[in-house]
């Protein structure tokens, strides 16, 4: 097989992009019909649950939507149409959006002619695509993340044969070039540059939710971001589940490495970071690049999960301590002032005492800017679900222990920005503090002072004059 051929699996079809644009044009007609009518626009609600990725995805929904003539609304009472972008990731993200989902049944006797789709991760899996079918008849349409394209094909079917459709993945998993993308903010932005896992951890759901690893041409991630920098925007993300095998799954001639490469050689004044590295992937050339960058922010998130070589092997995560701390060794080396963060997972099954006073070791050892930790929770198709469970207690308790030595290695690692001025990003008035504006540093840590509208979107220099665990605070020069 050629590269090129290589290149073409992993992408969708042109006939397939042509028959989607052919639905948005009918609907954009017949929402114009609408308009002229009823003196109004259709509107659309999108709720999103989950990780960025999600988030990501939600903006192509939104602007899929506004291309066939939708108006965005911030209330779903007001909606003509409804997209609800669901997570599987925790069992308790399926609970939150089936429940919120049930809310929508009073909105649908009032509006009979109102379209409710689910989608997203969650309706990947059998049982919860019949759960729809079963309990909730009011769903118009479902479907799966390999199918995030054929939301106009879905929209005007619904709407000419009146059934309900519960659209199927798709046999293969192919990226789509070219979608619609409307944006929440104008200064910070996602960037997919490519989607699924080949990891199976024991106890995820990402690869059966998301299929395979594939790699989106570097090319067309460099057009994203260059016509981003473009449009003014600052702080650019780049998501993938594993940034770090990128361009692997396709035979392309270049790495990650080589991605944020050039993407550092674009002109203009803003950061680049990236999320999620496998540490198993990590490797001396990518650091090696972010040290030497002009754009590239010296953040690492480098999950963890457990500080116990026989929890990660159970995880089937594929490195091992020693493999982690030489990695943190050599971030350091190259980059003195690298925020490092990571993600723990406490009371994964078969988890004993000397396994957890492994990761309060890791913890010390390496000292963390910022954790994510969370308390294991069973998810159905997983190997991890069927192992030996920890009790509730106990991991409830370790939880708490592991916060207690993260809150205090945070607060240490705070302490010195005290006195140092930095560059923060501001995102305007703060959410818990009208009085403040916040913002985030390079390194990607909350930083709050007073400022000024003018600020919202824009680099400010602060001086921090106090420190926590979670945030930092100051003066703006």
């Amino acid at each position: 097989m050629t590269e090129r051929e290589l290149k073409q699996n992993n992408i969708l079809p042109q006939e397939e992009v042509e028959a989607q644009k052919a639905y948005v044009l009918q609907l954009r007609l017949e929402n114009e019909r609408y308009l002229e009518a009823h003196g109004k626009r259709r509107r659309v609600f999108v709720l999103t649950f989950g990780c960025q990725q999600n988030e990501a995805d939600s903006e192509k929904l939104l602007g899929m939507a506004e291309s066939m003539g939708y108006e965005s609304c911030e209330e779903p009472g007001l909606a003509d149409l409804i997209l609800v972008n669901t997570c599987a990731i925790r069992e308790h993200a399926e609970l939150k959006a089936l429940s919120i989902v049930g809310q929508y049944k009073h909105l649908k006797a009032k509006n009979p002619s109102l379209l409710i789709g689910v989608c997203g991760c969650m309706v990947t899996q059998a049982h919860r695509v019949d759960e729809l079918k079963r309990r909730y008849p009011y769903v118009d349409f479902t479907f799966g993340t390999s199918s995030l394209h054929r939301l106009p094909q879905l929209i005007a079917e619904k709407s000419a044969k009146g059934k309900r459709l519960f659209c199927p993945e798709e046999s293969a998993y192919l990226v789509a070039e070219g979608l619609p993308i409307t944006r929440k903010s104008t200064y910070r932005a996602w960037v997919s540059i490519m989607y699924g896992c080949n990891n199976f951890c024991s106890y995820c759901i990402v690869p059966y939710v998301r299929g395979r690893e594939r790699s989106r041409e570097m090319e067309s991630v460099v057009a994203e971001v260059r016509d981003l920098v473009a449009a003014g925007y600052r702080d650019i993300t780049l998501l993938g589940q594993n940034v770090n095998s990128y361009g692997k799954d396709s035979g392309y001639p270049y790495d990650f490495a080589d991605l944020l490469s050039a993407l550092d050689q674009l002109e203009g004044d803003f950061l680049l970071r990236f999320m999620t590295s496998h540490p198993k992937d990590a490797d001396r050339k990518l650091i090696d690049v972010m040290a030497s960058s002009r754009h590239i922010a010296h953040q690492f998130h480098l999950p963890m999960q457990s500080g116990s070589d026989r929890i990660l092997r159970a995880m089937n995560r594929r490195y091992d301590t020693a493999r982690y701390l030489d990695i943190v060794s050599y971030l350091r080396e190259k980059m003195p002032d690298v925020t490092l963060t990571s993600d723990i997972i406490v009371g994964f099954p078969g988890e004993s005492e000397e396994d957890f006073e492994g990761t309060l070791s890791m913890l010390e050892r390496v000292g963390f800017d910022m954790l994510y930790s969370f308390i294991y929770s069973p998810r159905k198709g997983t190997p991890a679900a069927e192992m030996e469970q920890i009790p509730t207690d106990i991991k409830g308790a370790r939880f708490e222990r592991l916060l207690a030595v993260q809150n205090k290695i945070a607060t240490e690692k705070n302490q010195p920005l005290v006195g140092r001025t930095l560059r923060v990003l501001c995102d305007g008035v703060s959410k818990t503090n009208e009085a403040l504006y916040s913002g985030r540093s390079e390194g990607n840590k909350i930083v709050f002072f007073e400022g000024s509208p003018e600020d919202t979107g824009d680099f400010v220099t602060v001086r921090i004059d106090r420190a926590d665990a979670f945030a930092l605070y100051g003066q703006k020069c």
